[in-house]
């Protein structure tokens, strides 16, 4: 490979890592033509971009980062493919489902954290995304709202009776 072909694709992955929040490496050894396929699909379709990526190549474009990525730099042997995503656990529940654990995974950079080993998957899966902790909190926020709700109206319902009861007498 060119000098220049090799800084161009220094540059692409650079601007990839900048892009996305999270990114996943995982390990495709023993994956056929179809398996491959099949998985490129279910990333495709779960909105994660999936990079097959030269170890040193990714590792210079790595080191152009403002972080310090070198946790990862030992995971960058053998076949590596890179899944980048927004949702930092939604690489980590695919994975989870594929039966025999091919792809599997060699790390992972989610929540400004690191994570190498494959036994780091239920971890990741753990993560909570943005909306599910919008969700946990509007949750926690909606029930001692809907308590003071029904205080007030049980309270109007009691003034509301003891009036009607003076006005009878």
């Amino acid at each position: 490979m060119k000098k220049e072909d090799k800084a161009r694709i220094i540059e692409e992955l650079t601007g990839i890592v900048k892009n996305y929040p999270h990114f996943y490496l995982v390990d495709t050894t023993g994956m056929n033509a179809e398996t491959t396929s099949a998985f490129r699909r279910k990333c495709f379709n779960e909105g994660v971009k999936l990079v097959v990526v030269k170890n040193t190549l990714f590792q210079k474009a790595l080191e152009k980062q403002d972080m310090d990525f070198s946790p990862l730099f030992d995971t960058l042997k053998g076949t590596t493919a890179v899944m980048f995503t927004e949702t930092a656990n939604k690489p980590a529940k695919m994975l989870k489902d594929i039966k025999g654990g091919i792809p599997g995974l060699k790390a992972a950079y989610a929540e400004e954290g690191f994570y190498v080993g494959a036994e780091k998957i239920d971890e990741l899966v753990a993560i909570k995304s943005k909306n599910e902790l919008i969700a946990d909190v509007v949750a926690l926020l909606e029930g001692p709202i809907q308590g003071v709700m029904g205080a007030l109206e049980s309270g109007a319902n009691t003034i509301h009776g003891v009036l009607k009861t003076l006005e009878e007498r």
